[in-house]
C-alpha cells in the first residue's frame, strides 16, 4: 500500500507542478487535460484546458493533483503536505524555494525532535511542512 497527496486547485495545477518539480526535483509523467479525455464533449469549453490529472514523481513517490472542474473549489484546510529531507543544507534549501511567494507559518528552525522544521501555505494555497528530523541517539 502507498499513501499519496492528491492536490486540487483552483486551475493552477499545471503552474504548481512545474514549479514543484523545479523546487524538489523528480519528473512530472502524466498531464491529462479535458480535452485529452473520452468525455470532451461532455466538458464546458471553459474546462477543457484544465488539468484533470497530473502525476509528479519524486524518487519513486506519487504526488498528484487537478484542476478543480466545477465552481466549487475549496482552499485545503485541515492537512498539510510533508517532505521528510535528511540534510539540513536541503531542508533550507526545500523550503526557501517553495516557500516564495507564500506564507510562512513557522520559519525553519531547529526543535527537539528535528534538525529543521518549518510550516508555510506555498503561493497556490498548498499547506506544506518541511521536517529534518534529529538521529536518535
Amino acid at each position: 500500500m502507498q499513501l499519496n497527496p492528491y492536490l486540487i486547485f483552483n486551475g493552477q495545477c499545471e503552474e504548481a507542478f512545474k514549479f514543484y518539480e523545479k523546487c524538489i526535483g523528480g519528473k512530472i509523467e502524466a498531464v491529462v487535460r479535458g480535452r485529452d479525455t473520452p468525455m470532451a464533449d461532455k466538458i464546458p469549453a471553459a474546462s477543457l484546458d484544465k488539468i484533470m490529472h497530473m502525476r509528479l514523481i519524486v524518487d519513486g513517490k506519487l504526488l498528484m493533483g487537478s484542476d478543480s472542474m466545477a465552481n466549487d473549489y475549496r482552499a485545503p484546510q485541515g492537512m498539510s503536505v510533508t517532505l521528510s529531507i535528511e540534510a539540513p543544507a536541503d531542508a533550507e534549501r526545500v523550503y526557501k524555494a517553495l516557500s516564495a511567494g507564500g506564507k510562512i507559518e513557522m520559519e525553519l528552525q531547529e526543535t527537539f525532535w528535528a534538525l529543521r522544521f518549518g510550516t508555510f501555505t506555498d503561493r497556490f494555497g498548498i499547506p506544506w511542512m518541511i521536517n529534518c528530523e534529529k538521529t536518535a541517539a
